[in-house]
């Protein structure tokens, strides 16, 4: 058992359906990581901004984001992940990224379709829920509105570290903060959460709010929430196993199948 998780959250603003820039804008902020983390994690689609102009944008998984995140993996020997518009079959994704220094790849599509901006018009739902095992933790990967679904996030397989990407405004951003430390808390593992800042090109404006809560809901990240940056987090293992044993909260969960 690896008991410190390092990970590093990139905050920042997007160049609206630009791709290349964004790229290049993250391979920058990538480089400049000095310390020694297992992961790091950008924000929902992350090379375009929240748009539903899915056909122009939309890459394969063989496309240059994936190849250029494998490339980013590979040279700092860290796992990345971020969500990203994927075609497949004839259908757009909201696809969450995960891909690790050895090339291995694992995907979320994301499940929860924000219907107040019909993106269930552009895009396809998923219908799966990932469990990602990488270094002995266990990580369940999310998107953006699931995270208003505690059903859809509930901490059946023992997970560890329950992981939210997102474009959330500032106009709901309450919303977020009392979210994310409540998935925390109600199944007794780390959240985390990293949004974007800055104004996208339908005028939104975003204020980052990017968080890591423990299993008992306490912040792990104490600097500026709005800033344009990187915060780095150590989780721990132990702890978490120290916190399951002597509260026991989850042995009295419920148990249920989604249909």
């Amino acid at each position: 058992m690896i008991d410190e998780f390092n990970i590093a959250l990139i905050q920042t603003t997007l160049e609206w359906e630009n791709p290349e820039a964004n790229r290049n804008h993250f391979q920058k902020k990538i480089e400049s990581i000095q310390e020694k983390v297992d992961l790091i994690i950008l924000p929902e689609m992350f090379t375009t901004g929240f748009t539903m102009n899915a056909a122009p944008l939309a890459e394969s998984m063989n496309g240059k984001t994936v190849i250029w995140m494998k490339q980013m993996a590979k040279l700092k020997n860290v796992a990345i992940t971020g969500s990203i518009i994927i075609e497949e079959n004839q259908n757009f994704y909201n696809r969450m990224v995960f891909v690790t220094p050895e090339g291995v790849i694992h995907t979320y599509d994301k499940r929860h379709l924000f219907t107040l901006a019909n993106e269930q018009e552009t895009y396809t739902a998923g219908n799966e829920k990932l469990i990602i095992d990488y270094k002995g933790w266990k990580i369940c990967p999310m998107i953006c509105y699931d995270l208003r679904f505690p059903v859809w996030a509930r901490n059946m397989e023992d997970y560890d570290i329950l992981l939210f990407v997102a474009n959330w405004p500032e106009a709901r951003i309450k919303a977020w903060d009392v979210l994310l430390q409540a998935r925390a808390i109600e199944n007794m593992g780390y959240c985390i959460g990293v949004n974007r800042i800055g104004t996208d090109g339908k005028g939104f404006d975003y204020v980052g709010h990017s968080g890591v809560y423990d299993g008992l809901g306490k912040s792990l990240l104490t600097d500026g929430i709005d800033k344009n940056t990187i915060y780095l987090a150590t989780l721990s293992k132990l702890h978490l196993y120290e916190i399951r044993r002597k509260l026991r909260f989850l042995e009295n969960k419920d148990f249920f199948k989604l249909i």
